[in-house]
């Protein structure tokens, strides 16, 4: 089995900021034992930003993104190191993978990054992954880790992908109140609105409203997503041995999606336009059925864009219903609007619908 583990600031940091060191050597500890099961695992461990702004102290007044890129700078370092050190103790080699969004923009460098950690796997290295936040800026950037990680689930076949935070899972009501308790499954498509706040973390950059939107996502492509608490002793090996004892959100994966549709899942970022459909395209797509998205159905091209590039595809009242893969360029979507018989504008095979 393969596992993406997502370890967030929350879990890494103690209530002042600084790294908790003990937390850090238990889970490594866990990943050990987990990889000693048979298992495979890809850690994706935020922390660089708080560890670097506990290390240097600065009379310069830095903006956002500033801050974020010299604390990362100078945390990344100390991280890994604090990494290859407890994963050395456990006999176990590790490699770092600094990233950022547009490396996934283009299935080439995509695939790239699929074959630079499957080299690793295959070689036994722990492959340990962080945003490059050294050279992104605020636009470019991942919401957080959380969907960071989801993509590497998706691009790398994850069998699992495990949100470790600094709570166990979804409440059925405010996580404070004494009633409330963690909701074990969630189905595929049910609505959360009602359970999630849009609260953000302490030193991370997302929350559980940013966590149950990547779950729910990767979960629809087949990909199971488990949200626990990180701050329990065992909670890895106590997921996969005794779930059923183990308090924890699952997302139920749905039907499996080929491998080109999980690229296109997560590349609604790098759009290079937008097509708007009609109500008919927009019912045919909302049953979920096997069809292309033809010419018929489009009223609107926007953008400079050639086939191949990735496009969002809008319903008539704005909204984002798909991606895809274009099947003309612009120029050739705008001559053939509304037209029958031609090839569609975008084929199911890379037609991803939200």
């Amino acid at each position: 089995m393969r596992l993406v583990v997502k370890v967030g600031s929350n879990v890494l940091t103690r209530q002042d900021g600084t790294l908790n060191l003990e937390r850090m050597q238990s889970l490594v500890a866990q990943v050990a034992q987990v990889l000693r099961m048979g298992h495979e695992v890809i850690l994706v461990s935020s922390g660089a930003v708080a560890c670097g702004r506990n290390i240097l102290k600065t009379s310069e007044k830095l903006d956002e993104v500033e801050q974020r890129q010299l604390f990362s700078a100078v945390g990344q370092v100390s991280l890994m190191a604090h990494y290859r050190e407890l994963f050395a103790a456990q006999g176990l080699h590790i490699g770092q993978v600094l990233t950022m969004k547009e490396n996934f923009s283009t299935r080439r460098f995509y695939l790239n990054q699929r074959h630079c950690m499957s080299v690793m796997l295959r070689n036994g290295v722990v492959p340990v992954v962080n945003e490059n936040d050294t050279v992104s800026v605020t636009e470019l950037m991942f919401t957080d880790n959380d969907e960071l990680s989801g993509i590497l689930a998706s691009m790398m076949g994850a069998d699992s992908l495990i949100i470790l935070s600094n709570i166990d899972g979804i409440y059925d009501g405010p996580p404070s109140s004494e009633g409330s308790r963690v909701i074990p499954y969630i189905e595929p498509g049910k609505d959360l609105s009602a359970y999630i706040q849009a609260k953000k973390s302490s030193f991370g950059r997302g929350g559980m409203l940013t966590k149950s939107s990547i779950a729910s996502k990767v979960a629809q492509e087949g990909i199971r997503v488990i949200i626990a608490n990180g701050t329990r002793e065992q909670i890895l090996p106590d997921l996969l041995t005794s779930p059923q004892t183990t308090v924890h959100t699952e997302f139920v994966p749905a039907a499996g999606v080929s491998s080109v549709k999980k690229w296109i899942a997560h590349s609604d970022g790098f759009a290079k336009g937008r097509v708007f459909i009609n109500e008919r395209a927009t019912q045919a797509l909302s049953q979920m059925k096997v069809m292309s998205l033809l010419m018929v159905g489009v009223t609107a091209v926007e953008g400079d864009f050639e086939e191949g590039d990735i496009i969002n595809i809008l319903d008539p009242n704005g909204h984002v219903v798909a991606v895809g893969k274009s099947g003309h360029s612009s120029r050739e979507a705008r001559e053939l609007i509304g037209q029958h018989d031609v090839k569609p504008m975008v084929h199911y095979d890379y037609l991803y619908i939200l």
